[in-house]
């Protein structure tokens, strides 16, 4: 048996990838695990750039502590500010180090890297490599992990699904010492050792049914550790990326790159006006955004974009054609202009929607993106607050030892709200800082390697999952769960995206137990072992079910608005009672979620009004009152 010391790192976007070059420069071998080829991850479908204060956005006047501000000021304050201050000192150096790995980034005349505006901030401070960022850094940590691979240091498991951490308990308490993971290609299911395990495995945008995400995004993953004793926070915060193409079958985005490229969002003045709106003149538009905000105009963050777009179509009926979309305006930057610095998006809008955006607006509402909350971790503060503690091994560690949170899964740089730009860095940074904890945390904090284990911990932990398997091949009930899923999805969206409200989230929870009763029922029409989509979504899908119940009773619990959190029946925001965290622990006797609330450190930074420079008007349209599908 090899009785090496090694690191389980489960989800192949930037963080899995950043997360296992820094482990293995370390000096530990690495098993990373997806469920798809790495280089499919979802963090291939980022678009618009990563933030950084590099010596150009210094001549602006911006620097590292800017970028913090904005940071903390854009997630309403609700982030830990150790962490986000050490995440963008932090953020020159990725770019520099992305720039020797080969990242195309966008060059000025002078081959300087270019930078663009982007939502929250009033500086160009995005770097970014055409509307096609995510893929060109996905690739290039990918060639980094391949020189790993062919030292033998990292072993990939494309087309595997983590099923759940094997925890083991001793003198010391309980511990994370491997996972059980399903092949799902010959459905196979397996047992592996490791002395920590770091799962990067995205957000849950599945749980709302139609959203921006890939599909494998349907948070099962921390769901699952989440009910073997892992705590969830902030699973209220849901961001809704104000610009998406409405599809049929899913919600495709459309940068906000577009806007900080200076694309406009406007609508008619009058409602339902059916002209082409090449005809509409510009006296007759309405650019609502830069009307309300006039020093940000269309980079206002998301939440407040997409709040505003929702107050226009769905409260003031001013809507494209009456319904729900606006336009998104590139048509005055030239052809020439958008093939160079958003070629990536233009493509996309041309193949689904069938216009070309640098003749017609593009047609936009606001969908499903991205999720602030995510696994509940830890992390060691300076004495002076400014920064974390490098190479400590609780960096992001959640509640049980040896389990680690990087990336969208983990909840703790975007607060209430996420600037755009901030995700790719966020990731990247938790992989290359929070990576030299890990390894610490193996190379010195674990005394009785996994090696050493019995065999029974890991057999029973193969057993559990491949009962659960057994039991939904052999049901027989009438229930879809394709059904039961997009229902899910319908029943979340309306209650728990834009705006909410205690009746209406109440509503939902009762929709959810009652799906969850029906989840009992279901039947599946594939009931093969080989290639089963249909089992790996019906085991996922109750798993979204269980996290959905964090996501609405971390809303109801939360009287307040806060980020891209709004309620209705509780409108500002309550420094007082909620600059807190929501923490879930999932009850096993239950199957509901217990939440607390833990303070929240703002020792650098004290809370202040969140405007973005507003201005009054006689209607208040930040105030929307009514549910509408996205």
């Amino acid at each position: 048996m090899n009785t090496q010391k090694r690191v389980i790192v489960v989800g192949g976007g930037l963080a899995g990838l950043a997360g296992t070059i820094r482990i293995a420069e370390a000096g530990l071998p690495v098993d990373l695990f997806s469920m798809v080829p790495v280089k499919r991850s979802h963090s291939v479908c980022a678009q618009g750039g990563i933030n950084a204060a590099n010596d150009i956005a210094r001549q602006q006047g911006y620097s590292e502590y800017e970028h913090f501000d904005e940071t903390i000021y854009g997630g309403d304050f609700l982030q830990h500010q150790p962490p986000v201050y050490e995440m963008v000192h932090w953020a020159p150096k990725i770019i520099d180090l992305l720039d020797r790995m080969g990242v195309p980034f966008n060059r000025t005349a002078e081959s300087q890297r270019d930078l663009r505006l982007f939502g929250g901030s009033l500086y160009k401070r995005t770097h970014f490599a055409g509307a096609t960022t995510g893929q060109q850094l996905l690739y290039a940590l990918d060639e980094q992990v391949r020189r790993w691979e062919a030292q033998g240091k990292v072993n990939k498991y494309e087309y595997w699904e983590f099923l759940w951490p094997v925890l083991e308990t001793d003198d010391a308490g309980r511990r994370c010492v491997g996972i059980v993971a399903q092949d799902v290609r010959t459905m196979q299911i397996r047992a592996f050792r490791a002395e920590a395990v770091v799962m990067a495995t995205g957000g849950c945008g599945m749980i709302f049914g139609k959203s921006t995400n890939s599909v494998m995004c349907t948070g099962a993953a921390a769901s699952r550790c989440y009910q073997a004793g892992a705590w969830y926070a902030n699973g209220e915060f849901i961001q809704v990326h104000p610009t998406a193409i409405p599809g049929a079958d899913k919600l495709r985005l459309m940068s906000e790159s577009a806007r900080g490229e200076g694309g406009r969002v406007w609508v008619p003045r009058t409602k339902a006006d059916r002209r082409d709106p090449r005809d509409i003149p510009e006296n007759e538009r309405f650019y609502f955004l830069e009307e309300k905000y006039p020093k940000y105009g269309n980079i206002v963050p998301r939440d407040i974009a997409t709040r505003e777009i929702f107050d226009i179509c769905v409260n003031q009926g001013l809507g494209v054609g009456g319904g729900n979309m606006v336009y998104l305006d590139l048509t005055h930057l030239g052809r020439d202009y958008l093939e160079l610095k958003l070629g990536g998006i233009i493509e996309i809008y041309r193949k689904f929607a069938g216009e070309d955006p640098a003749l017609v607006p593009m047609k936009i509402f606001p969908g499903v993106h991205y999720s602030m909350g995510g696994l509940w971790t830890q992390y060691t503060a300076k004495d002076d607050l400014r920064g974390m503690a490098m190479g400590s091994a609780n960096s992001m560690m959640t509640n049980i030892p040896g389990l680690y949170a990087f990336g969208e899964v983990n909840y703790q740089y975007h607060g209430a709200n996420r600037l755009g730009a901030n995700a790719l860095l966020s990731c990247i940074f938790d992989g290359l800082f929070c990576g030299a904890g890990v390894a610490n945390y193996v190379l010195e904090g674990v005394t009785t390697t996994s090696a050493r284990l019995d065999q029974s911990i890991y057999d029973a932990a193969v057993s559990q999952q491949q009962e659960i398997v057994d039991r939904l091949i052999n049901a027989g009930g009438k229930e879809s769960p394709y059904q039961i899923g997009r229902e899910l999805g319908e029943e979340m969206t309306a209650a728990s995206t834009v705006v909410k409200s205690e009746q209406r989230l109440l509503r939902a929870i009762e929709a959810l137990h009652q799906l969850q009763g029906r989840y009992q029922s279901i039947g599946l029409s594939d009931t093969g072992m080989w290639t089963n989509q249909n089992l790996s979504y019906a085991r996922a899908l109750g798993d979204m079910l269980k996290l959905a119940e964090v996501i609405l009773q971390g809303g109801i619990d939360r009287k307040e608005s806060r980020g891209a959190h709004y309620r209705t029946d509780f409108p500002d925001r309550d420094d007082a009672n909620f600059l807190k965290t929501t923490v879930a622990k999932y009850d096993p006797d239950t199957g509901r979620p217990e939440i607390f609330l833990e303070p929240v450190e703002t020792g650098l930074v004290p809370p202040r009004a969140r405007t973005y420079g507003k201005v009054a008007a006689s209607t208040d349209t930040s105030r929307p009152t009514e549910t509408v599908s996205v």
